[in-house]
């Protein structure tokens, strides 16, 4: 198949005068080529996009390809992440990942939140903050404040642990000026923290495994933070879980895949409560794919699926799903 590829090149933000925490969620361009050559080797035929800008003008010459492997994060608001599936889905052209309703679904953590609990899937309880004036309302401390909308631990540090009031409206304070969008305000959850991959969409999806997330004595402590993230190869211990904390994990995590209509591959992120429960924090349907620095594929790597072999597996879930029906993607799973 004719591959094409969208992304948004953190370079090129950069270059535009962005900082590095604002582009902290685009690709690198050895990502690009990792994910090319994999296209490549699988006896695709690649091509290049990039951004939602570069799409429309490809668009608009005429071109077309069987396949979109989409990766773009775009920028400004909560659908940001449905804009290039949104216009995949306008011209009929197929592409990889979920649809414009999941993703942006999935990036309102909030609202994720509620339909998890429409489902009864473990999450911790929560409210949020709008503006200053709605941080009065109660939760026991301690607490966890993080901005509704964001990924790759921005917005989250160690002062994202909050133990009482004052806390809770310097750090809200601080995050609304900053993000410019509402404030996600939840119970702490103080055990293991686990990312869990997930391969397929719907009654084919299967996990791939428990990544536990273990801070070292030089990362920001217990907080799987922006910080941690970026600099994940000198603080932060991935090591794959079996143990029945992790499968109570996993089992979680593919319920809330399902509940959620994700598609392809994607990563559920958890937190164990103070009983050993492990709770949805949030849901990635769109996962980094640097084969060395990003947790999706380095849980694979841990479970013996290959980066090219990960690549080939979204490839094919893509055009399985693609082959049938239209409608039979937008059907949630029941409970």
């Amino acid at each position: 198949m004719i591959i094409g590829v969208t992304y948004d090149l953190r370079s090129e933000y950069l270059a535009m005068g962005y900082s590095e925490e604002e582009t902290a969620e685009y690709d690198s361009l050895s990502t690009i080529e990792a994910i090319a050559e994999a296209l490549h080797e699988l006896n695709h035929t690649p091509e290049l996009i990039g951004n939602i800008k570069n799409l429309v003008n490809r668009l608009a010459e005429g071109q077309k390809w069987d396949l979109v492997f989409n990766i773009a994060e775009g920028t400004g608001g909560f659908g940001r992440e449905a804009q290039i599936p949104a216009v995949l889905e306008a011209y009929h052209i197929p592409y990889t990942f979920s649809d414009p309703l999941v993703l942006s679904l999935c990036l309102h953590k909030e609202i994720t939140k509620r339909v998890l609990k429409s489902f009864s899937i473990p999450t911790s309880e929560f409210f949020l903050v709008r503006d200053t004036s709605e941080v009065s309302r109660e939760l026991s401390f301690p607490l966890f404040a993080k901005p509704v909308a964001e990924g790759t631990g921005k917005g989250i540090d160690s002062n994202s642990i909050i133990k009482n009031q004052k806390e809770l409206l310097s750090v809200c304070t601080r995050l609304l000026n900053k993000y410019n969008q509402p404030v996600l305000v939840e119970s702490f959850l103080p055990g293991r923290e686990f990312t869990v991959g997930i391969i397929g969409t719907g009654n084919e999806s299967y996990p791939v495994g428990a990544l536990e997330i273990i801070l070292k004595e030089n990362a920001e402590q217990y907080v799987y933070s922006y910080a941690n993230k970026e600099y994940c190869e000198e603080r932060v211990i991935y090591r794959l879980a079996r143990d029945p904390e992790a499968e109570a994990a996993v089992d979680i995590a593919l319920r809330a895949w399902k509940a959620l209509g994700c598609r392809d591959a994607g990563r559920v992120d958890l937190r164990s409560d103070i009983n050993g429960i492990p709770n949805v924090i949030e849901i990635n349907p769109l996962a980094g794919l640097n084969p060395e620095h990003s947790d999706l594929p380095i849980v694979c790597k841990l479970s013996g699926i290959g980066y090219v072999e990960l690549i080939g597996k979204i490839v094919e879930s893509a055009s399985t799903r693609n082959r049938r029906n239209y409608f039979t993607d937008l059907t949630f799973v029941q409970r």
